[in-house]
């Protein structure tokens, strides 16, 4: 991460997301803490004029002046703190986005890799968990903000009380006061530090329990029927147990060292508010203070000490709380390598775009065994391939380099070629429709989905919603393609299975018409019925279309041009059908022979 102030860096990231917000904050608080100082202020002057007995008139004019500027201030108060308000939530929307779009935006590889996970992870928990983070850092910010502008009142109202010492002479017995009053709240406020200190060391280690207990829960889900049926809520309550014991005895003793902390810090607070009262007392008894300056100065006095103290206390906060904005800045840090590319792909009627996978190796990071190695594969426009091979031998790896969500660790990958490095990154993923084994549906309307934006050719959504097999089960939606999905934001929503989602994920692929449309395991949440249907008309379907396929089930590799078999990260075998099963020693025949129950007429 790179060097530098965490806070204001943070600081500075936080304010950009809505410039309105803190200035409206200043404002906001400027009528907040003008409140007490003009009650203070005339609350003195009230009771200096009943003492003197001044004229109802003016007794009158003082309550006036008193209850119209408190209705000012008051009203101001409050439609500042709804535009406050209002751009509160305009921040943390913006905040919210800009972390999901840094999500986004990361390189795939970063975004798969187990640190950076990891970091996004911590950066939620110490947000929810422990309520560190960029929320703290504005919380801090704000009371540093209120309480400088408190005590900036204080001062600049308190010169009134040293212009009328100065004009009576200062006493020796009020110098000592001050420099008691002073000295002690110096003295309370190095004494807070170190007490807080220790405080938030204890919130850290209570923090990470905490932590634990979240992971825990999280890792540990109890609502499914496994638990019932195997009894794991007594495994995992065993374990809840334990930790709620260590979390409890903890926190116990963290809370009793707390108290035994903040006791001295009381005592030592309380020591310059009555050297305060003291001094406005001794000069008050003189004569020198009129008999409302007891409330006034008092109130001033007291105001500018405890402003001080808070002032303090958040800005040791804000200290304390750097370890937990770290990790929120070095997410926003992490680069992007991935080279992008600048050479345009060429718009194509005849969607010739040839592949060629030379000597490609790779391997993840964070990982010394190479996930594919030496991988040596063409693909001709129009071909029909089929990727098997059993769990974990590369499949979905080779997949990924392809589209190029990774670059290989070795060897090169050509089209038509060049190096698909060279390729503007943007435009030659916008050649490659996909259905991924963990694809993701939007709680949007269908035509959303299908259409991957605001608007959607209903003629042709229709069309593939037919060709894919979804044609019954979408004559029964009553809104047709502006059918919510889901009911997490409209209670009209359609709660779908599995296969139908995995028909709606086909037809988006199919509705983006790519060159390249490639299907990870496309038929594994079908039933065999369904999966037949799929396949008895697939040509129909794909069309021109370059397609592979990556399946278990061995019966789509009938369909196919060509079969490229997989096995510890290598292609151990290479041709159709028929070629690969009329060798009896390799491993497609090895697969094949296994299913074949599966298959049989």
């Amino acid at each position: 991460m790179r060097k530098g102030n965490i806070t204001w860096r943070a600081f500075k990231r936080y304010h950009a997301y809505n410039k309105k917000y803190f200035p409206l904050k200043l404002l906001h608080t400027v009528f907040l803490q003008i409140s007490p100082f003009f009650n203070l202020w005339m609350s003195a002057e009230i009771v200096t004029a009943l003492y003197a007995k001044e004229s109802l008139e003016t007794l009158f004019a003082l309550v006036a002046v008193t209850l119209l500027g408190n209705l000012f201030v008051n009203i101001a108060g409050a439609i500042l703190g709804r535009c406050v308000d209002v751009e509160l939530k305009v921040l943390e929307n913006n905040e919210s986005a800009a972390f999901n779009h840094k999500t986004v935006s990361l390189d795939y590889d970063k975004l798969e890799d187990p640190a950076v996970r990891t970091l996004r992870r911590k950066i939620k928990e110490n947000a929810y968990i422990n309520t560190y983070g960029v929320r703290a850092m504005r919380n801090g910010v704000e009371g540093v903000i209120r309480n400088g502008i408190g005590i900036t009142f204080a001062l600049i109202l308190f010169t009134e009380m040293i212009v009328d010492i100065g004009k009576a002479g200062f006493q020796p017995e009020s110098v000592l006061l001050f420099i008691g009053m002073v000295g002690f709240t110096v003295i309370s406020i190095v004494y807070n530090s170190f007490r807080m200190k220790k405080s938030a060391e204890n919130d850290k280690q209570i923090g990470e329990l905490l932590l634990k207990e979240n992971q825990l829960g999280q890792g540990y889900s109890l609502n499914g029927m496994d638990a019932r049926i195997y009894k794991q809520q007594e495994i995992v309550s065993r374990l809840e147990s334990k930790m709620n014991e260590d979390h409890l005895r903890m926190y116990s003793w963290a809370r009793w060292r707390e108290w035994i902390w903040s006791t001295p810090y009381v005592l030592l607070t309380k020591i310059p508010e009555i050297c305060i009262y003291l001094i406005v007392c001794f000069y008050c008894a003189k004569g020198i203070f009129p008999v409302g300056g007891v409330i006034k100065y008092v109130g001033y006095l007291n105001g500018v000490i405890w402003r001080i103290f808070d002032l303090s206390y958040q800005l040791i906060q804000l200290k304390n709380n750097e370890p937990f904005l770290e990790p929120y800045l070095e997410y926003f840090d992490i680069p992007n390598e991935m080279y992008q590319g600048s050479l345009a792909v060429e718009k194509r009627s005849d969607k010739k775009f040839d592949i060629e996978f030379r000597d490609v190796s790779f391997k993840y990071a964070g990982s010394e065994e190479y996930a594919l190695k030496h991988i040596n594969l063409s693909l001709k426009v129009g071909e029909r391939l089929a990727v098997v091979g059993m769990n974990g031998s590369g499949k979905t790896t080779f997949i990924k380099l392809l589209c190029r969500l990774y670059d290989p660790t070795d060897g090169e990958i050509l089209m038509n070629d060049f190096n698909i490095r060279k390729y503007n990154y943007r435009e030659y993923l916008d050649i490659f429709s996909v259905v991924f084994q963990d694809y993701t549906l939007l709680a949007l309307p269908l035509g959303n989905n299908i259409a991957c934006d605001k608007t959607w050719d209903a003629e042709k959504a229709e069309r593939l919603i037919d060709e894919v097999g979804l044609g019954e089960r979408y004559s029964e939606m009553p809104k047709k393609l502006d059918t919510p999905l889901y009911k997490n934001f409209d209670e009209d929503g359609v709660n779908i299975s599995g296969g139908e989602a995995q028909k709606i994920a086909l037809a988006r692929a199919l509705y983006r018409d790519a060159p390249f449309i490639i299907l990870d395991e496309p038929t594994a949440a079908l039933d065999p019925i369904a999966e037949a249907e799929i396949y008895s008309k697939f040509d129909s379907i794909v069309r021109d279309k370059t397609t592979i396929y990556i399946s278990h089930r061995l019966s789509s590799c009938r369909f196919c041009d060509k079969i490229a078999v997989f096995d510890h990260g290598e292609i151990v075998q290479v041709g159709t059908h028929n070629e690969l099963i009329s060798d009896e020693g390799g491993k497609y025949c090895e697969l094949w022979n296994a299913q074949a129950q599966y298959y049989t007429k």
